[in-house]
């Protein structure tokens, strides 16, 4: 069950639609702002994602200034006051690997997505493998066996999406390096900051202190940001005054790559307030749709048609996530039942 919510249907409904909206156009903004910088092989890939968090940051900063947070406008509600946090600075080292994990996450998400866009999302579909992993290695919380039953429908999917058939009718791997490399990569930063997240918010003083979610999230991208920025300028410093000029002088590039990072920050406090309101159940479904959606949208941006494989691959994947994620629930209500 999800948390009870005060907003009514009618801004739920408004919610869904805006995380859906948000995050489509995200993925059309950060290709955009990508294409603006020379593409993927311009070595700007870093320095755009950087810049994006850097978007993030001065959003919060401007919700702290003004002490209101609008994001409810999207359900034609009023906004809520969101004061600067009273957190100490303890509070903020243990936030560290949480800005760390998220920081990682997103950069590698650029990365996959600007090595191909559509592939790129159906690595990501993958996320529950690699969280699954993350979270028995590291943390000692396995997944259930109904669950981990789940795992190879998952891993099969991705693996027939990456084969193309040949001339001859035989089957090859054939994929982009780069799309399955990060976007691995961003399965696995996005499962540890999950799991440090998790115990981050478990500390009832801490999170009473960051006074909402809605502060935690802002102070992580801030400190997403932070770790960043060392980042940028060691891997492509050489590149930051030929970023710099371009940002000033293409209002395509200055457009998007401040529009990518505006619909970022959005879309994800959408999709918390979502999920915490729908439950598990729903947000799987919520999920599943809109990753079918962001897939279709984007072949329609990029003009770059699904393969037959990847179209199957694709459904096998999505399908085994969202199976992955409510199959204790189907069970224990036929347990209930008996």
């Amino acid at each position: 069950m999800g948390e009870k919510s005060d907003a009514p249907t009618y801004s739920l409904l408004l919610f869904f639609f805006f995380w859906y909206a948000g995050n489509v156009k995200y993925n059309e903004y950060n290709k955009a702002a990508l294409d603006s910088v020379g593409g993927k092989t311009a070595g700007m890939t870093m320095t755009v994602s950087t810049m994006q968090l850097g978007v993030c940051a001065v959003y919060a900063l401007l919700i702290w200034i003004i002490r209101l947070n609008p994001i409810k406008l999207c359900g034609l509600q009023a906004p809520d006051k969101q004061a600067f946090p009273k957190s100490k600075m303890g509070d903020i080292i243990k936030t560290l690997p949480v800005g760390f994990c998220s920081a990682a996450a997103h950069s590698s998400s650029v990365f996959a997505l600007g090595g191909d866009p559509l592939f790129g999302q159906i690595v990501k579909a993958g996320e529950p493998v690699i969280s699954a992993i993350v979270n028995t290695i590291f943390y000692g919380k396995p997944p259930t066996m109904l669950k981990a039953l789940c795992l190879p429908i998952i891993v099969g999917g991705v693996a027939f999406a990456s084969l193309k058939k040949g001339a001859d009718g035989a089957y090859a791997l054939k994929f982009d390096q780069t799309a399955l490399l990060f976007g691995m990569m961003a399965n696995g930063f996005a499962a540890f900051k999950g799991s440090e997240n998790k115990k981050l918010m478990d500390d009832k003083d801490l999170k009473s202190r960051f006074g909402g979610v809605g502060n935690q999230f802002a102070v992580t991208e801030v400190l997403a940001f932070i770790w960043s920025l060392p980042v940028m300028f060691a891997v492509e410093g050489d590149k930051f005054s030929e970023f710099v000029n371009l940002f000033m002088t293409n209002k395509a590039c200055m457009f998007n790559v401040t529009a990518s990072g505006l619909t970022f920050y959005l879309y994800n406090e959408l999709a918390t307030m979502t999920v915490k309101a729908v439950g598990p159940v729903g947000s799987s479904v919520a999920n599943t749709a809109k990753r079918v959606i962001v897939m279709l949208y984007m072949a329609a941006v990029t003009g770059k048609a699904l393969t037959e494989e990847q179209q199957i691959g694709a459904a096998v994947a999505i399908g085994g996530v969202m199976l992955y994620s409510v199959i204790d629930n189907i069970f224990a209500g036929k347990s209930k039942k008996n």
